[in-house]
């Protein structure tokens, strides 16, 4: 029997327990999977990087670290880890995630906001322009930017994918470099941010780069906070650059309740609910990442520790 130890936050346990354990079981894999197993007797450990774990000296029997997260920015730079990393895709991340970013595509698209908050007796008989002809930059074509730019294709849009590596998706024009990203954002209308959060990344939407778009260009981040430059955001937005930006991520989580983004009128703020890890599908990746490893396996989703992701 293997020793599984759960070291996400604390809070998590009573959620995950069940879902992890039939999981475990039905990959044929015989475990003991708790909270508190000696360090020396561990041989797996699900992680998150908000627990209270941070030293992985002591775990000298361990073979990977299974993090319950998408994103591995806060735990990439630990030096005490020296064995294996694998971040976290499951089909209910990528379809939560499918499911937030075209709705709030579709609502900007079609212009839902004006028909929601109009005045009575307001009547303006204009219909929006068909998706085939309205111009969709997702940034990042990772697993779930590229189940994004799938779906939102699927619907009909125009879609340019955006990467730092060449890509080539069906349906979809892949552009890739700093000529890419240039060609990406010029005339975009509405742009998706799904980056990983690494020095590479940061502040990608800039006061260069956020005068490429359309005017008046919707911006959507359900990627990571530092991927915008906040302030050359406001000023767009207070230009007309940008018509507006639907912001699920944040430098500062809970968002200050005197950050400018609450208050602008051009701003809608979500609490990081576009894409959450839910127990149920993660639990099976996890599960699936134990049992290649007891096979001798290679894992799944390992994370690239010089890239950052």
């Amino acid at each position: 029997m293997i020793n599984v130890l759960f070291a996400a936050h604390p809070d998590r346990w009573a959620s995950y327990e069940t879902p992890l354990k039939q999981a475990i079981a039905n990959a044929g894999v015989e475990a003991n999977l708790a909270t508190d197993i000696p360090p020396a007797d561990v041989d797996y450990i699900v992680y998150a990087p908000n627990s209270p774990l941070q030293d992985f000296t002591p775990y000298t029997r361990a073979k990977a670290v299974l993090n319950l997260w998408a994103g591995v920015e806060k735990i990439v730079g630990n030096e005490t880890l020296k064995i294996p990393l694998t971040r976290m895709v499951d089909p209910g991340l990528s379809q939560g995630m499918c499911e937030w970013v075209t709705g709030h595509t579709l609502r900007h698209h079609l212009g839902m906001d004006a028909h929601i908050n109009c005045a009575p007796g307001v009547w303006k008989n204009v219909p929006p322009p068909l998706a085939w002809d309205r111009k969709v930059t997702v940034l990042g074509l990772g697993e779930l930017g590229t189940a994004c730019a799938q779906m939102l294709a699927l619907a009909g849009f125009d879609v340019t994918g955006w990467s730092r590596s060449p890509k080539n998706l069906d349906g979809i024009r892949c552009l890739s470099g700093e000529e890419g990203l240039t060609k990406a954002l010029t005339g975009a209308e509405i742009v998706v941010l799904l980056l990983p959060d690494t020095p590479a990344t940061e502040n990608t939407l800039n006061a260069e780069t956020l005068a490429l778009l359309a005017r008046g260009a919707c911006i959507i981040n359900p990627g990571r906070g530092p991927l915008i430059d906040d302030d050359a955001l406001l000023a767009a937005l207070d230009t007309g650059q940008v018509g507006h930006a639907t912001l699920d991520v944040f430098r500062v989580e809970p968002l200050p309740e005197a950050h400018p983004y609450w208050h602008h009128p051009r701003v809608t703020v979500t609490p990081h609910v576009a894409a959450e890890t839910r127990p149920k599908y993660s639990a099976l990746t996890i599960a699936e990442n134990i049992r290649r490893g007891e096979a001798g396996a290679p894992f799944l989703h390992l994370v690239d520790r010089s890239a950052g992701y």
